[in-house]
């Protein structure tokens, strides 16, 4: 799903927050130009040392770049160094910042620009209001910003997998 959405929206500059193997890496470097770029922050350098053998076996190593810190570190410098705007910014990190994670992507996008942020159904436990899951709070926030925010229109998709039920977040920037 991720490639098609990268693919239609016709994406050349992708961020993408928690790497972790590499497997969204994959799907969304393959649907980027030829001088298509993507940058992904991962806090553990074991995941990225794994994602970058996985990168390089699919011959994406060119078009990925792997910063590995804190994203709520690593965030600030790309904006610092100018890397802004990007096309589509993927969120899949730890969900205890992805409310933090969502208000860097504002800043680091432009009207037109697509946010998706993975994980924002966990199994129904963000409707649980006597859940005190950290996760499930952190994607509370989240969704809270979400739903405020007047710069973007915004859907929650659910999803069904091996893993159970879950969900994207997809946010269309409408508005600098």
């Amino acid at each position: 799903m991720l490639q098609i959405l990268a693919l239609s929206h016709h994406a050349t500059r992708i961020l993408e927050i928690g790497t972790l193997a590499g497997y969204s890496t994959i799907w969304l470097a393959r649907a980027l130009p030829q001088n298509g770029k993507l940058i992904t922050l991962e806090a553990n350098p074991k995941h990225a040392e794994v994602a970058r053998a996985n990168l390089n076996q699919a011959g994406l190593e060119d078009t990925v770049e792997i910063r590995v810190g804190a994203a709520l570190d690593t965030l600030p410098q790309l904006a610092a160094e100018g890397q802004a705007p990007f096309d589509l910014v993927f969120i899949d990190a730890d969900k205890v910042n992805t409310a933090g994670y969502f208000a860097w992507a504002l800043k680091l996008t432009r009207r037109g620009s697509l946010i998706i942020t993975d994980n924002v159904v966990r199994k129904g436990g963000v409707i649980d209001a006597t859940s005190t899951d950290e996760n499930v709070q952190g994607i509370r926030r989240f969704n809270a910003a979400l739903a405020s925010e007047p710069r973007v229109t915004a859907t929650v998709v659910q999803t069904v997998g091996s893993k159970g039920h879950d969900g994207l977040a997809i946010a269309l920037v409408i508005a600098d």
